[in-house]
């Protein structure tokens, strides 16, 4: 009996501590972005990560001047984006879109996703944890 008591609870143990090492992996908005960095992103998709804990939107953003620019957009989790209505589906490879965000505090293209516009004009909110960032409307002369 001891002995199905010691293995029960070393199970339990280890999967808490599974668990646990889950949770410290994922990280906060303010850990990698600057909600003083608004971004506004318009270009074609060139490829989707739709897996966990992120889904990943990579798109080819032309900046001022006329250079192009690859960026990584981070959105929600696959299955918070589904509850809003967001399909993977939704968002194909060439297709224009915008892309309403913060970029990251390193200054790379990288990006946490606010809002996703699509070709349609229909939006989606993409689950950044971010949402507080100060900035009135999306689009306005401030974004850069």
């Amino acid at each position: 009996m001891k002995k199905r008591i010691f293995w029960l609870t070393a199970a339990v143990a280890a999967l808490l501590g599974v668990r646990v090492a889950q949770v410290y992996a994922h990280h906060a908005f303010g850990a990698e972005f600057d909600p003083n960095r608004p971004v506004l992103l318009k270009g074609p998709v060139t490829r989707l990560e739709w897996i966990n804990p992120h889904t990943w939107i990579h798109l080819e953003h032309t900046a001022e001047g006329g250079k192009k620019e690859t960026w990584m957009v981070e959105g929600g989790t696959p299955n918070s984006l589904l509850r809003r209505g967001l399909k993977r589906d939704s968002i194909k490879i060439g297709q224009v879109i915008i892309v309403d965000g913060y970029q990251s505090k390193d200054r790379s293209n990288r990006a946490n996703g606010r809002d996703i516009t699509l070709p349609d004009g229909q939006k989606f909110f993409m689950g950044s944890s971010g949402t507080g960032a100060p900035y009135d409307q999306p689009g306005k002369d401030q974004r850069k």
